[in-house]
């Protein structure tokens, strides 16, 4: 269930995050003080330190289940700042610095011909994002379809017809030919469009490179100890693809948040993205014998892979599926959050918003139909139909043009 979405080797957790349940949020730390039946965020701007008091729902059932882990974001070492850094360049300082690129010289007709097939790959299978597709400028638009294409050939080495033949090998061949599409030598005409992308906007690999590392956890991984594990698993496979966009929106200089607030808000996005794509696919991922939920919460429930495998729903599961989906939502609301500041402060053109807006409707609305279908993702799939998918389209344009506001209050303390 790679699934990667439109939506490092191994990576310990630091001993602080293990000991005092510390997560940090672009540059801002959060540290689980403790639990009550309130929530309140105090903001030190000197230190940049927020301390953060969380309560989970509580529910009238007559059965009390433990807590889960609060919805947090745990700390990895990703070197992501390099990336923001690398890829906030202009195109032409990137290159001068990136000795090993080549310049490619394509005739146009074949360009126009790579384009145009990886526009039709996209229009076939990814209608919606399609659509919105059509309202940015006619380079983004290429671009954003050459890196849907590359994204969904990269995951279909593990979920597609062909997955059967997969092998370590063959993913290290993908990630030499990746290496060559990046150097200016593509190996077939689809190639070809990604080459010609990288060449116009500065795009860096390791987003690339992490969502092949994505494919071989895949390979290797069938369960998940704990919601550490499972985000990093969403970073690979799902947050790289809004680290791979944000250079093709393009953020303003003049923009009044730091740069590494945008790439916050596209990570949390692809990391949401791919919870709900989790919590959709639960009954689909058990009948290939993978379960993509944290093990620690499931026994918290008194819950285990048993349970998952019989596919049937009982009050443990329904309460147990109500805090995943809490933490997946969690994950919207910062993404929401940055759009709605994005809109006002970074000025990204009106389309870029209404693509963030669009996905952020789109898989709240799965979210949504798990609920309605009495949280059975074992047998039921929660889906959101096409005409409610156009529907969306205008809502989604209301919400880029509208006025942001911030959900959370902050108190300067000096």
């Amino acid at each position: 269930m790679s699934s990667c979405t439109f939506s490092l080797v191994s990576i310990k957790p630091s001993k602080q995050f293990m000991s005092q349940n510390s997560f940090s949020l672009s540059n801002i730390r959060l540290e689980v003080i403790s639990v009550s039946s309130s929530s309140s965020i105090k903001l030190q701007k000197s230190h940049m330190r927020a301390e953060l008091t969380i309560m989970a729902p509580t529910t009238k059932q007559s059965v009390v289940f433990p807590e889960l882990t609060k919805p947090g974001i745990p700390f990895f070492d990703l070197r992501l700042q390099e990336v923001v850094k690398r890829q906030s360049q202009n195109t032409h300082t990137f290159h001068i610095e990136d000795q090993a690129r080549r310049k490619p010289g394509f005739h146009p007709s074949f360009l126009e011909e790579s384009y145009e097939r990886c526009r039709c790959i996209c229009e076939e299978y990814a209608k919606s994002f399609y659509l919105g597709t059509m309202l940015m400028t006619e380079e983004r638009r290429k671009a954003i379809w050459a890196i849907y294409v590359w994204c969904r050939r990269t995951d279909e080495l593990v979920d597609g017809p062909n997955a059967v033949y997969m092998s370590s090998e063959v993913l290290d061949r993908w990630e030499k030919r990746l290496q060559d599409i990046f150097d200016g030598r593509p190996y077939d005409v689809l190639d070809a469009a990604l080459t010609d992308t990288i060449f116009k906007f500065p795009l860096d690999i390791k987003p690339f490179r992490d969502m092949i590392e994505g494919m071989r956890m895949d390979t290797r991984k069938f369960r998940y100890q704990n919601f550490q594990e499972l985000y990093l698993y969403c970073y690979y496979v799902a947050g790289t693809v809004g680290l791979m966009s944000v250079p093709i929106m393009g953020t303003s200089p003049e923009s009044l948040i730091s740069v590494k607030r945008i790439y916050d808000s596209a990570l949390y996005l692809g990391i949401g993205n791919q919870l709900t794509n989790i919590l959709r696919d639960v009954g689909e991922d058990a009948m290939r014998g993978r379960v993509y939920l944290p093990q620690d919460e499931l026994a918290q429930f008194g819950l285990s892979d048993k349970d998952i495998f019989s596919r049937k729903v009982t009050e443990r599961w329904r309460e147990f599926m109500k805090e995943q989906i809490t933490r997946a939502r969690f994950y919207f609301n910062l993404a929401e959050e940055g759009a709605s500041q994005l809109d006002k402060a970074s000025r990204w053109p009106v389309f870029t918003i209404f693509q963030v807006w669009s996905s952020l409707l789109l898989y709240r609305n799965i979210l949504d139909a798990i609920e309605e279908n009495d949280y059975d993702n074992f047998t039921k799939r929660a889906y959101v139909g096409r005409t409610k998918k156009l529907l969306m389209l205008p809502l989604a344009y209301t919400r880029s043009l509208s006025t942001p506001t911030i959900n959370f209050h902050c108190e300067q303390v000096a």
